[in-house]
């Protein structure tokens, strides 16, 4: 088996993530993304929604219970505002499809350097043991 050096497992890090860079669901994303930062009125209700945030946070600083109530209610509301829009559920969805491929593409990786471990200790893969774990578990007498 080769042996590579860390340097050269970055690298090929980064040029797995130019690939996944260039799929159609992270190209997706980017389009919706970019339609996001044009609308007027998503844009528009995240501005009051961050200016309510701050105001939410004096409210909580000095303790005014009641108002703080009130903004955080008006937050709310606008959060499910911007929720309806069509191009933000959109992009909502292509964020849960890109992170469902990350964890995909990760977990793969985690399962393949778990099994290269397995073989080349001479163990168990469908035990997930390794070479040295089988042996002492053979060769264990109590």
């Amino acid at each position: 088996m080769a042996e590579y050096s860390r340097k050269e497992v970055l690298d090929e890090a980064k040029k797995l993530a130019s690939m996944l860079a260039s799929t159609e669901e992270i190209d997706r994303f980017k389009q919706v993304e970019a339609k996001i930062n044009e609308n007027k009125k998503v844009q528009s209700l995240i501005q009051k929604i961050k200016t309510l945030q701050k105001q939410a946070v004096n409210f909580q600083a000095y303790d005014k219970k009641e108002a703080l109530t009130r903004v955080e209610e008006e937050i709310d509301r606008l959060q499910a505002e911007i929720d309806d829009i069509p191009i933000v559920q959109e992009f909502k969805e292509t964020q849960i499809v890109v992170n469902d491929v990350l964890q995909l593409v990760s977990k793969t990786i985690a399962r393949e350097v778990t099994n290269e471990v397995i073989e080349s200790t001479g163990g168990d893969v469908l035990a997930g043991e390794t070479g040295s774990k089988t042996k002492n578990k053979s060769g264990c007498t109590h």
